[in-house]
């Protein structure tokens, strides 16, 4: 019976996984000069955990042994579950509880691990997917400027992926104090599952998202008009003059009213963000009101990101701030972050044709082999080459010359070198580069590729 492969379970060619290190080595590089620390945390979580946050229940693998016995009174509790991460927030949370004595504050990190998330694969959305978060996570208050930090961050690591063919992003933000203020101030008093609803709007449009709001919520005509027509709104600083604007023509509690407070501290907050961002990043940071962000824990900035020209693949980095997403009861950590779809970024550039690896393998130099009774030979100079950095492979067999140059070809290969036995019995090295014909002597203690050509690179597709 023929085999079927798992979809939403990417697996890249050997010049879709160049082209997916070279994508990773950029971002790291980026958070890192921006002071961010690498951590890894493990990949199983206890279900109470994963379940505690968001709508994560439907999307949530969970792990079990093949011949466990439910009857078994050693058998595991719900209590004791695992189920597979399908963020990194989460298990970060509690990497900082588990790990808040060693660890100086407010404590900036990334990390790059894949995640495991059952939903319905489609264009950009797999099952098995890479991540890359940065979170910056204060003990007991964290400064709101690390909300303007964390997308201009994530902005600039997405920019510096330009050189390899990854069209312009825009980020858009919004803030839930923005939304929960104003949702409050014309009557609705269940934001959170308001904000719910107005996240799918993208997914089924306005009508669907007002019927929503009236059967689920209560909203009447009026409040569902009230909240797409915040919804609508987006652009730069002066978005918050228009929302002011909006509350005041619906709203029905009185400006000193808490719901009304907490709509300025969220319109202060909102338009300091887009201040800051267009003098640090100008033209990447705008106002979406309809940001929304389904997950339950974030509390003030929030972030989604898209590509120039390809926003049908919806956002590849989204995120926000939590103000108690890791608490011990104690003492609380409020954070804020953001995480970048590298599996769908990649999975765009692929299916788009806008990037290509220069080869597909590692290898700079073929070294030929004129018979197998001096195949030691080639593989000295195969590592000496090797001893210099330079990537070298042996000739699989001892076929004619033109043969192995064709071995060489198909791989990718730039260089190939020859060694042959003069009548003095001195070695004659020689090297050719098949791109172009030219074949030179040449010294394995001293010969170098160039630059370009020492290890295979991620470039824009041509044209």
């Amino acid at each position: 019976m023929a085999r079927t492969s798992l979809s939403g379970f990417p697996e890249w060619l050997p010049a879709q996984r160049i082209v997916e290190q070279a994508v990773l080595d950029v971002i790291a590089e980026t958070f890192e000069l921006h002071g961010y620390a690498s951590v890894a945390t493990r990949a199983v979580e206890p279900l109470t955990e994963l379940l505690r946050k968001g709508e994560t229940s439907k999307e949530v693998y969970v792990l079990s042994r093949l011949q466990a016995d439910p009857s078994d009174p050693a058998a595991e509790s719900d209590a004791d579950r695992l189920g597979l991460h399908f963020d990194l927030t989460v298990p970060f949370a509690r990497y900082v509880l588990e790990n808040a004595g060693h660890l100086a504050f407010p404590f900036k990190r990334y990390q790059i691990q894949p995640v495991w998330r059952g939903e319905r694969p489609q264009d950009g959305r797999f099952r098995e997917f890479v991540q890359a978060d940065i979170d910056v996570v204060g003990d007991g208050t964290l400064p709101f400027h690390y909300e303007v930090e964390v997308p201009i961050v994530a902005a600039r690591a997405l920019g510096a992926l330009r050189e390899l063919g990854l069209p312009p992003v825009r980020v858009l933000v919004n803030n839930r104090k923005v939304a929960e203020g104003f949702y409050r101030s014309i009557g609705l008093d269940r934001p959170e599952e308001v904000l719910r609803i107005v996240d799918k709007l993208a997914k089924v449009g306005p009508a669907r998202v007002a019927g929503m709001l009236a059967d689920e919520v209560g909203a009447s005509s009026d409040q569902a008009e009230a909240c797409l027509a915040l919804a609508s709104l987006s652009g730069g600083v002066e978005v918050v003059e228009r929302v002011r604007s909006l509350a005041a023509e619906h709203r029905v509690v009185l400006d000193d009213d808490p719901a009304a407070e907490l709509l300025e501290d969220g319109l202060a907050e909102l338009g300091e963000l887009l201040r800051q961002a267009e003098d640090r990043a100008p033209g990447v940071v705008t106002a979406d009101l309809s940001v929304a962000r389904g997950l339950d824990y974030y509390t003030g900035s929030v972030y989604e990101t898209v590509l120039l020209g390809h926003e049908n693949l919806g956002s590849i980095c989204s995120g926000g701030r939590y103000d108690s997403l890791a608490s011990d009861g104690r003492r609380t950590f409020p954070g804020v972050g953001i995480s970048i779809g590298v599996s769908r970024v990649l999975s765009r550039l692929f299916s788009a044709g806008l990037v290509e690896a220069t080869r597909a393998v590692p290898t700079a130099v073929l070294v030929a082999v004129a018979d197998e009774a001096t195949r030691p030979a080639s593989d000295a100079v195969a590592d000496a080459l090797r001893d210099r950095g330079i990537a070298a492979d042996v000739a699989p067999s001892a076929a004619k010359f033109g043969k192995q140059i064709r071995v060489a070809d198909r791989r990718g290969i730039p260089y190939v070198w020859f060694l042959s036995t003069q009548d003095d019995g001195a070695v004659r090295h020689e090297v050719k580069d098949i791109r172009s014909g030219e074949q030179v002597e040449a010294d394995p203690a001293t010969w170098e590729p160039p630059a370009q050509d020492r290890r295979p690179r991620a470039v824009p597709t041509p044209g």
